[in-house]
């Protein structure tokens, strides 16, 4: 024993020409995180560098006290020496072996007998509740099941860090919903640290237990997938979590986001404080409405798409530019005769905004 605390401890620095990856991660034993972020935040080449295929320039590499990766000393384990189970983006199974012998293959590389490593695939298989195809190839699996042996292959090795690169991207809608409850199960009966890369909102707020959002390289905000939907600090989290938001300074019930703009929140506040409230929240008028919502501003209908049940309005306050997106029922569009380019006013209860410190 190292007398160091078990789990993931992680300062990952990649520096390419025109990038720079340089993220802190500490996960438990038990633990599911998240890493979130758009494209190029650096999530992929986070997730090499903790499977050891993507060397590090600089920070450094623990897993359970034991170090994997330590630039500055010259240090590193080999990615086949390590004790870290992947599952990619498109599961990537032998397809000339059965699903029993993919999820073998791992403990017979590590010179663990034939028949005792097909009796652990075995075993695992029927956990996953796949035991009636064992023999099947790939091909012959749907993509739940693909999945689920992609699964089984990884914890074979009895690995200490499971990576999870996109693990629902290759799915469709319907069986999303059915592997994703599914795929949540065994995340929680998963003993040691996992960590699983996803842009999709709704995977990390189902599968993982705490959120680290990335961009451009660099970690903006993290924590449980309550406290980053209510409080998102950034413009993407907001986006993510389907919220409008607005930075500005805060007086009292006042926050200013904009040179003539100030909203009334319920929350008292002051100095550096962000804005948030959904698109739910607003409502849009063609005149200056008579109204008790106490924030009111015209805007400018830039687009709109079919958003669930409802439509998205997308708008551009006046003056400022903000950004601003609304959700309307198909009748109000069409009763407001909204279009690309109309001019509106749009409204929000001051009981329908939620203000905390930037």
């Amino acid at each position: 024993m190292t007398g160091e605390p078990p789990g993931l401890d992680a300062r990952l620095v990649v520096e390419r020409e025109a990038f720079r990856l340089d993220v802190r991660l500490r996960v438990a034993p038990g633990e599911v995180l998240a890493l979130l972020g758009p494209n190029g935040a650096g999530k992929t080449t986070a997730l090499r560098a903790l499977a050891g295929l993507t060397p590090l320039t600089g920070g450094g590499l623990r897993l359970d006290g034991v170090p994997l990766e330590e630039p500055e000393r010259r240090w590193r384990v080999a990615p086949e020496h390590r004790p870290v189970g992947v599952i990619f983006q498109d599961y990537l199974l032998f397809p000339h072996l059965s699903a029993l012998d993919n999820v073998a293959f791992g403990p017979r590389c590590q010179g663990v007998p034939k028949a005792q490593a097909r009796a652990r695939a075995a075993e695992l298989l029927a956990r996953m509740g796949l035991s009636d195809r064992a023999g099947a190839k790939p091909r012959r699996l749907s993509g739940g099941q693909a999945q689920r042996v992609a699964l089984a292959r990884a914890l074979a090795t009895g690995p200490r860090l499971l990576l999870l690169d996109e693990p629902l991207a290759a799915l469709d809608a319907r069986a999303r919903l059915d592997v994703r409850a599914e795929l949540r199960r065994h995340l929680a009966a998963f003993e040691a640290v996992a960590v699983l890369v996803t842009h999709d909102p709704l995977d990390a707020m189902v599968l993982a237990d705490r959120l680290v959002v990335i961009e451009q390289g660099t970690v903006v905000q993290e924590g449980t997938p309550a406290e980053i939907a209510r409080r998102p600090r950034t413009d993407y989290i907001a986006r993510l979590v389907g919220l409008n938001l607005y930075q500005g300074r805060a007086e009292g019930h006042l926050v200013t986001v904009g040179p003539e703009l100030a909203l009334t929140t319920t929350e008292k506040l002051t100095g550096p404080a962000f804005v948030a409230f959904p698109p739910s929240a607003v409502t849009l008028h063609r005149e200056r409405p008579d109204s008790s919502a106490r924030n009111a501003w015209r805007a400018v209908i830039t687009g709109m798409e079919s958003h669930g049940d409802q439509i998205r309005v997308a708008l551009t306050g006046e003056p400022g530019g903000l950004p601003l997106a609304a959700d309307l029922t198909t009748v109000a569009v069409a009763e407001l005769g909204l279009e690309s380019g109309a001019q509106v006013w749009a409204t929000v209860k001051a009981a329908q905004t939620h203000a905390y410190p930037a």
